[in-house]
Formats: structure tokens, sequence, C-alpha cells
């Protein structure tokens, strides 16, 4: 079975998301575009954010992917909700480790600060790393419980 991507961004990533999800499509992941379809049309970036988050948060075994022009805001919003884990990251380095340590299941990208010619490796990196369980568990949990314990409605 594939591994099920959602992605999104606002009109600041727009043309970087479109051009992950044909290199997604290519390397044959099943991807589906959550918006934003237009780069010329201001959108709000909250509102794709928890589009993906909450698809990812549904769907076991899935990943998200967000861009936006810094990926700040689109990583706050995005966990806001319970079950999504999003890590913002600039490098290969960072997207390993936010899989390895962190648990992350939603990457975020900064299109004005990430350069075209590094995605692949970033997306590599990310799809390539397993969680690694152990002292990170423990952590995994403990931010596991401070979600259950806090009642924000998304």
């Amino acid at each position: 079975m594939k591994l099920r991507i959602y992605i999104g961004a606002d009109h600041r990533g727009f043309p970087f998301k479109d051009k992950i999800v044909k290199l997604l499509g290519r390397r044959g992941y099943a991807v589906e575009d959550m918006g934003t379809c237009d780069e010329t049309q201001a959108c709000d970036y909250p509102k794709v954010a928890r589009r993906v988050a909450h698809a990812v948060a549904r769907t076991k075994g899935s990943r998200g992917i967000l861009v936006c022009m810094s990926g700040i805001g689109q990583a706050i919003a995005a966990n806001k909700v319970r079950g999504a884990y999003a890590a913002l990251c600039y490098n290969a380095e960072a997207a390993a480790l936010s899989r390895r340590h962190n648990n992350a299941n939603i990457l975020v990208l900064g299109a004005k600060f990430v350069k075209e010619k590094d995605v692949p490796g970033i997306l590599d990196a990310w799809f390539a790393a397993e969680f690694e369980g152990g002292r990170h568990h423990r952590r995994f949990k403990q931010i596991q419980k401070i979600e259950k314990n806090c009642r924000i409605s998304g």
C-alpha cells in the first residue's frame, strides 16, 4: 500500500507545493492536494494547515506536507490539531531528526528559506527516517500527555 501524503500551501507556497506534488507523484506516492490551487488569490494559511493536519491525524500511517512563505504559521496552526505533529524544517538533517526523535507526521517547509534544489534531499531524508523510540518514545508520550490534557477545540 502506498503511503498517503496530504499536502497544502497558501498562495505564497503554491508554486513550491505544485513542484513537490509532481515530484511525489513521480516517486509513486498517493498525494492528495488540499489547496490552495492558485497563487494569485490570497488565502488564509491556518485553514489549509487545519485541513492537512486533520487528514493526517485521522488517517493512520499517513503524512502531511505544508508550505508557506516562512513555514512558521503553518507549523503553529497544524500543531493545534490533536494527533498532528508538524515540524518546520529548512534542511535534510532537521527533517530526518524530526522523524527519528520527534515522530513528526507533518513536514513544514518555508518557501522563502528552502532552496528548490534542496527539496528532493529534504523529502528523501524525511520519508526515509523512522521514529527511533527509546528515550524519544518517552518524550513523545509526554508530548501526547500535554496534548490530551489541553482541551483546545480544533
